[in-house]
């Protein structure tokens, strides 16, 4: 009997599944679960039923041009071939293209980035910004070939031939056609190549407009500091650029008319103005003519001296009327100039020094008195207060013949019971001390 190692085994089972037709060209129908997609690119994920489960491997060089983004729970079809993956042992599908089921991968890719972009707030009005009424130069991002271009132009030199007109010449469709869209927004907005730009292009089917559904392109126009116009397909046609864009036009006709005024339009209004600007000088003149006319009629123009005389005598009477009033003004102030001597007078300054001395040297008197009789009594208070204070005082007693005893420690005595025969005493009189010694310490009784 043979015996096999694991490799060995294995590599059987790889070598049946690999070489059996049917397995290396399979297309399988499922929900995706455990999604998952790492810095390199791959995507792994479980292909799952209400049965069986099926792990899909699909590498970053498939997965680059896939049109929509996988998650959990969508449902999908997968395409590749069934292999073994040798270190594990586990089988498994490689697959080589990935489709929703049910729902085309290029609207899915279009709702996801739709949704997407909505909640970020790229198609927020506020964000719009407004078309410049005179541009200096438009550019248009779009084919250098295409029936759109040629349209834009012509319009454009029709309407409005002082713009400038630059095309920035990208592709409409294709795998790469959405990074040159972007790039062409891009570059136009950084070198300030306008004061407006306008990216489209003509009509074609979903899939051929689907350039200007892609995130790249929106966000471009998102970024963009100059006014775009999204002008892409025709009317019908809605795409993720007409959403993000300032203005959308129905179709790039349309746009190149959005963004330049008609000088024939133009050359009408002024001629309007033109003729409402002589209308008003005429009727102006026609005025001042009429009002010259009058003037000249006024008593003023026909007898001028005259007009003078009035106004001569006119200035008489008022020189007059204000010498009066000169005159009055000066009798009523010199009045209350008299007035006003006449109470100085009475409130002189002088007058007012002599009374403040007088009842100053009174004050005085009274003053200097007060402080005699204050002094008597308070020397007649401190001579009393001595005599008490002499009487208590020790040295009057002992002139009456007492006398104060200390011990050895020179501590007064009261009482003989502190002393012994024997002890030195000090007796102070009040004119002297003497120095004694106990003989004996006897009771009084």
């Amino acid at each position: 009997m043979a015996v096999y190692s694991v490799i060995e085994v294995t590599q059987i089972i790889k070598q049946m599944i690999t070489s059996t037709a049917p397995l290396q060209d399979l297309t399988i129908r499922g929900e995706i679960s455990n999604f998952s997609k790492p810095a390199s690119g791959h995507l792994y994920f479980t292909l799952k039923d209400e049965k069986a489960r099926l792990r899909i491997v699909m590498f970053a060089g498939k997965a680059r041009f896939l049109r929509f983004r996988p998650a959990d729970g969508m449902s999908v079809v997968v395409h590749g071939a069934l292999d073994v993956f040798e270190r594990s042992g586990d089988y498994q599908l490689y697959a080589d293209d990935l489709q929703p089921d049910g729902l085309g991968a290029l609207y899915l890719a279009f709702e996801q980035v739709k949704e997407r972009l909505l909640a970020e707030g790229l198609f927020d009005a506020q964000k719009k910004k407004a078309l410049p009424a005179f541009p200096k130069a438009v550019a248009l991002i779009t084919s250098a070939t295409g029936a759109a271009v040629r349209d834009m132009i012509i319009t454009l030199r029709r309407r409005y031939p002082l713009a400038h007109v630059y095309v920035v010449p990208v592709a409409v469709q294709g795998d790469d056609a959405s990074k040159q869209i972007a790039r062409g927004i891009q570059v136009a907005d950084k070198f300030q190549l306008a004061d407006v730009m306008i990216v489209g292009r003509g009509g074609g089917s979903f899939e051929e407009l689907f350039s200007f559904n892609t995130e790249i392109v929106a966000r471009a126009i998102s970024a963009a500091t100059i006014p775009v116009v999204s002008a892409v397909g025709h009317e019908t046609d809605t795409t993720i650029a007409d959403f993000v864009a300032d203005i959308r036009a129905a179709t790039p006709t349309a746009a190149a008319e959005l963004v330049s005024p008609d000088v024939a339009q133009l050359l009408q209004h002024i001629e309007r103005l033109q003729m409402r600007l002589q209308d008003a000088i005429t009727h102006q003149i026609a005025s001042l003519r009429t009002h010259v006319d009058t003037l000249a009629q006024t008593r003023f123009m026909t007898d001028p001296m005259r007009y003078v005389s009035v106004r001569q005598e006119r200035i008489d009477r008022l020189e007059k009327h204000i010498q009066e009033l000169l005159k009055n003004e000066v009798a009523k102030r010199q009045k209350t100039l008299t007035s006003l001597e006449l109470r100085f007078a009475h409130v002189s300054p002088t007058r007012r020094l002599d009374v403040a001395h007088v009842r100053l040297e009174s004050l005085q008197d009274r003053l200097q008195f007060a402080l005699k009789g204050t002094m008597q009594k308070r020397t007649t208070a401190l001579v009393t207060t001595i005599e008490r204070l002499e009487l208590l005082s020790p040295l009057s007693v002992m002139k009456r013949g007492y006398a104060v005893i200390y011990d050895q420690s020179k501590r007064v005595l009261k009482s003989a019971a502190t002393v012994q025969p024997g002890d030195i005493i000090r007796v102070d009189m009040a004119d002297s001390w003497l120095d004694c010694q106990v003989w004996g310490v006897y009771d009084r009784d």
